[in-house]
């Protein structure tokens, strides 16, 4: 057996320790995903794409890159994941329809009162009382994955601002929209700030949160569902 052969036997044997050290890994972000997704996604197929991704994360991971195999691996795991639940299309169109409705009416009064719009203005914008308004809002929470991209910086915006320019320059859009994201975050009223903090920066799920300022989780999804539009509404300009 030469050197390199022994090499690639020595490399899988440590791709196959990695898989089975951290396949409880896969189970711990499944469950904790779940809880941001509709009740259709099932367990089951969250586990088997993100065991593809610990599988992929295993063959290309380079420890000589800084970062820890568990942050490398969670990364790739949880893409794969919402990849998986992106390629089943699960929203209906009414669903997307009503979102930008809503973007629609959150950028028409803010525009006309200077200040960000409330709930019941809202709902009165689009002619509903305010409980079908919040029901809109729970469904429009289907649609996003909650992931940083449905805050509206995207690699999609990026393509298509940015087409035709180098390297350079779409990193320079990159930061511009970036900062633009930080700064929509940093006008958002205060609840929706504290939510979007508590999401994405301490990692809490709904039902965490909801626990956390004493309301339903129901309504911290209207929330954040709410925060969301209202930044798409403002990036849009």
């Amino acid at each position: 057996m030469d050197a390199l052969a022994a090499y690639g036997k020595v490399n899988q044997q440590t791709q196959e320790t990695l898989v089975k050290s951290h396949a409880i890994l896969v189970k711990r972000i499944a469950h904790h995903l779940l809880g941001r997704l509709p009740q259709s996604v099932q367990l089951d197929d969250l586990i088997q794409a993100g065991m593809l991704g610990l599988l992929e994360a295993a063959r290309h991971y380079d420890m000589s890159k800084g970062a820890s195999f568990e942050t490398y691996a969670g990364i790739r795991i949880r893409g794969h994941m919402l990849d998986e639940v992106r390629r089943n299309d699960w929203v209906p169109r009414s669903v997307y329809r009503n979102s930008r409705m809503i973007s629609e009416a959150v950028r028409n009064i803010e525009h006309r009162l200077g200040r960000e719009a409330k709930d019941v203005e809202v709902a009165k914008e689009l002619g509903l009382p305010i409980n079908e308004y919040h029901d809109m809002l729970q469904d429009s929470a289907s649609s996003h994955l909650y992931g940083f991209e449905d805050l509206g910086v995207t690699d999609d915006m990026l393509h298509g601002e940015g087409a035709g320019l180098s390297e350079p320059h779409v990193n320079v859009l990159k930061s511009d929209l970036t900062n633009r994201l930080a700064e929509v975050i940093a006008g958002l009223p205060p609840k929706e700030r504290l939510v979007l903090s508590l999401y994405y920066e301490q990692d809490l799920n709904l039902k965490e949160i909801g626990e956390v300022l004493e309301v339903s989780e129901s309504r911290i999804s209207q929330i954040l569902s709410q925060a969301t539009l209202r930044i798409r509404s403002r990036l849009s300009e």
